[in-house]
């Protein structure tokens, strides 16, 4: 008799049918007992009847979170969860769990198990629905990304994680040894998407892994993450990513509310809302002054604290109920350099950061694709061509004017579900004191 899944079970009431699964809970009263079987579409309970001699035996000793293959009757059942419940004939143990776990799976009623506990038996921890359901949503996520930028002409790129230069600043890189040379963990793929346009191919993108030796503990920051991509020739200014990028957003939130918001709306208290076009626009200079009057601080004057990031958003969602915008145009001092300069104000970029209730999710910009000056702004940050040589000579032979960006999925998702911490909507964590399991 073929598998079937717990969601699948109303179709076949009256019938016998297989399920497979954890056992989640297990209780027994009498002449009777309730088993609760879990698989990845759900819970279902069963029922074991003490006549059914071999089946009782078996769950005599049987521990949570054990995996079994149960074959029973489908029925119908007002008391029981969702009105189904499965009238057991035979289990098969597959595999026994140990009697003891070091976290609980079902926590129901009781305060949860400390976060870096939970990180330590990571595996038992995504047994969980609700992890469950944060893999699914950035699969979907994953899945709307490509097929909406491949529908409108975009390539998908695979660039090298191991380079011979740092491909940001040179800071929060990691070293490796590489052969008889030293080589560096890839912090972008910036420098290989700006070579896909010189190369002509216009419209790229990429869904890849990010490094960054960044020694923060906060709780949106990791050591190693998954980045989304984008470039694409032929722009007239960063007002142009930014449009793209809201068109995907808008298509991802609006494709993820479809499948997964009632879900949502029950295991995350999120009643996510689909944003609307344009998003709100803002200056640097200008944010800084909202938030001068709102009486928040400024302790970077080339970037935004996470408190001012908080503020701004604060701002638009009471101005102009919106839970994003786009800061745009930063000094040169907190921008790297190869983002275009405005030509009547030298000292800013044509630059942007989109912020989603409160954090940072996005940094784009303009990129600088003429040779002459892109050479002369990195020689104002101290680089040479020993350490950027190549990059450079992407630009030497023509390059189309284009601009992009990188964004964070994981902390897209954390705003999506409001998620609290980076390490809650992680698969597995990176972390300056974290590198197992």
């Amino acid at each position: 008799m073929e598998r079937i899944y717990v969601n699948q079970i109303k179709k076949h009431l009256g019938e016998k049918i297989t399920l497979s699964g954890f056992v989640e809970t297990l209780r027994k009263q009498g002449g009777i007992a309730f088993l609760i079987l879990r698989d990845i579409k759900g819970t279902v309970q069963t029922v074991i009847l003490k006549s059914n001699t071999d089946s009782f035996a078996i769950i005599q000793d049987l521990s949570l979170e054990s995996v079994i293959t149960i074959i029973g009757e489908a029925k119908e059942n007002p008391q029981a969860p969702n009105g189904i419940e499965v009238l057991v004939d035979s289990i098969e143990v597959l595999s026994r769990a140990e009697p003891e776990l070091p976290i609980p799976v079902d926590e129901k009623g009781e305060g949860e198990t400390n976060l870096d506990t939970r990180l330590d038996w990571r595996y038992l921890d995504l047994r969980k629905a609700k992890n469950a359901l944060i893999f699914k949503v950035w699969t979907l996520m994953d899945q709307i990304y490509t097929s909406f930028l491949t529908d409108i002409g975009y390539i998908q790129i695979h660039s090298p994680k191991l380079m011979n230069t740092a491909s940001e600043s040179g800071a929060e890189v990691f070293e490796i040894k590489y052969f008889d040379r030293q080589a560096y963990l890839s912090q972008s793929p910036q420098f290989y998407k700006q070579m896909a346009m010189s190369a002509g191919f216009e419209k790229v993108f990429e869904i890849g892994p990010v490094f960054r030796a960044d020694p923060s503990f906060t709780s949106r920051h990791a050591t190693e993450f998954t980045g989304y991509d984008l470039e694409v020739s032929f722009i007239k200014n960063h007002h142009d990513v930014m449009d793209i990028e809201e068109s995907i957003l808008i298509e991802i939130i609006t494709k993820v509310k479809e499948t997964f918001g009632r879900e949502i709306k029950s295991v995350f208290k999120r009643d996510l809302p689909i944003p609307t076009n344009p998003f709100p626009r803002i200056t640097f200079k200008e944010v800084k002054e909202i938030l001068k009057n709102m009486g928040i601080k400024s302790e970077k004057p080339a970037d935004l604290t996470g408190e001012e990031e908080k503020g701004i958003c604060q701002y638009v969602k009471e101005k102009y109920d919106h839970e994003f915008i786009f800061v745009t145009d930063y000094p040169i001092e907190g921008r790297p350099f190869y983002h275009m300069r405005y030509q009547d104000k030298p000292n800013i970029t044509m630059s942007f950061d989109l912020l989603w209730n409160g954090l940072e999710v996005t940094t784009g910009a303009q990129r600088e694709h003429r040779f002459d000056i892109l050479k002369k702004q990195s020689t104002e940050k101290g680089l040479t061509d020993a350490t950027i040589g190549d990059y450079l000579n992407f630009f030497r032979y023509g390059c189309p004017p284009h601009g992009g960006f990188g964004a964070g999925p994981s902390r897209l998702v954390m705003k999506m579900l409001g998620i609290d911490n980076i390490r809650e909507a992680t698969y597995l964590y990176r972390g300056v004191k974290r590198l197992t399991p």
